[in-house]
């Protein structure tokens, strides 16, 4: 099957409108006040020394897509000056990267709205230096978005400092009461539309931007997708349904998944469902995918490789798995498929992409692409090939 891209102008949030309802209804038209409630924040995104690193991946993220807030800066003096869409080995943006925070209101001609912490380091915690910063930006009026495992509102200081100039801190990890986490309950069973998992040979591999762009391809050609997140950078960037499962207890986990994959499918009424994944099942180091495996019960599974890559993120000593053992295990854990395998082209040339793509077509009999540069139509029939039935909501006039 071959699929031709088809106009679909996004709304003001930059959600396709063939994601939002599948109506043909024609939209009212918005007073003054919706649009003024409709209005995304403004932010800028604090990344010193690491944007288009791997430890900046929420910073990275966010510049790739957010339909929550406005990126007007990327703030990391050692990349000063350039576009960040640039440095993510993209077009230009016109997001520039600052030196400082002072550079960054220069450029935005006033205070921002949010200042976003956009390191994800693996100690989850703020230095001394960079409590000073979001000190510093809270001083000036801006609200917080923080995504550490460190929650601000439960730190007396950041806690004292918001009451007196009046901003909030958004603490995106932070679960909700115990009392109120949910045990895994079998009701995943009621989720009738087919539910694919985007899950990793690693961590910090792409897992989070192959979803994205599954799932905007999906709703580009009629098959009304929904994202469901499980991370704090997705939740930021505006997914509307998803919980940040690595600051959930373990024994909450498959019950948390399972809730959010469910109410994703009572209040959209989706096609297809697509989960973000989280580390690695093969990693030791994380537990994330088989909670995920667990709660979401995933009719199918893209999994997403790295094979310029030869050791684990921060793991120097760890070799990178192949994807034919990462398949196996995946398989042997879980009652699911893996439907098709995309590719990071990190340390990678056009030439060596090209060649791994039919390497492993060759060697593990599925589809195979690079989401990032690859069409999305590849991506489509990657789903349509492993669930026919979602063919059936093919935008008109594509085949």
């Amino acid at each position: 099957m071959s699929l031709s891209p088809t106009p679909n102008a996004p709304n003001s949030n930059g959600i396709p409108q063939s994601g939002l309802a599948k109506s043909s209804a024609a939209t009212p038209a918005q007073s003054p006040l919706s649009d003024e409630l409709n209005k995304v924040a403004t932010a800028v995104i604090y990344c010193e020394g690491n944007f288009g690193a791997i430890d900046g991946k929420t910073a990275n993220g966010l510049v790739r897509r957010s339909e929550k807030y406005k990126i007007l800066s990327v703030i990391d003096s050692e990349k000063a000056g350039l576009d960040s869409g640039e440095v993510l080995g993209g077009k230009p943006n016109g997001i520039p990267i600052c030196r400082n925070l002072a550079d960054a209101l220069t450029h935005a001609g006033s205070v921002t709205d949010y200042y976003i912490f956009g390191i994800a380091p693996a100690s989850g915690m703020l230095s001394s230096h960079e409590r000073g910063l979001v000190l510093e930006a809270m001083d000036r009026g801006m609200n917080i978005v923080n995504g550490l495992h460190e929650f601000l509102n439960d730190d007396p200081v950041f806690a004292t400092a918001s009451e007196a100039k009046n901003v909030t801190i958004l603490d995106i990890r932070k679960p909700r009461a115990k009392k109120d986490l949910r045990l895994f309950s079998g009701r995943i069973a009621e989720v009738t539309c087919p539910r694919i998992a985007v899950l990793g040979t690693d961590c910090a591999i792409g897992k989070r931007t192959t979803a994205t762009i599954l799932t905007q391809a999906l709703n580009d050609h009629g098959i009304k997708a929904v994202l469901v997140g499980t991370g704090q950078t997705g939740l930021m960037q505006g997914a509307r349904h998803g919980v940040a499962l690595d600051a959930i207890p373990s024994q909450f986990c498959s019950g948390e998944m399972e809730a959010a994959v469910v109410e994703a499918f009572e209040m959209e009424d989706p096609d297809v469902i697509i989960i973000e994944g989280q580390g690695a099942l093969s990693h030791p180091a994380y537990s994330t995918s088989s909670f995920i495996l667990r709660g979401s019960c995933p009719d199918g599974v893209v999994l997403q490789h790295a094979p310029g890559r030869i050791n684990r993120c921060d793991f120097e000593n760890m070799k990178m798995p192949t994807p034919a053992t990462e398949i196996k295990l995946i398989e042997t854990f879980s009652d699911t498929k893996v439907i098709g395998l995309t590719i990071n082209h990190e340390n990678m040339t056009e030439v060596d992409v090209d060649l791994a793509i039919t390497l492993y077509e060759y060697e593990l009999n599925i589809p195979t692409t690079d989401a990032l540069t690859g069409p999305p139509e590849r991506l489509v029939e990657m789903i349509t090939d492993a669930f026919p039935k979602l063919e059936e909501n093919l935008t008109a006039g594509v085949r």
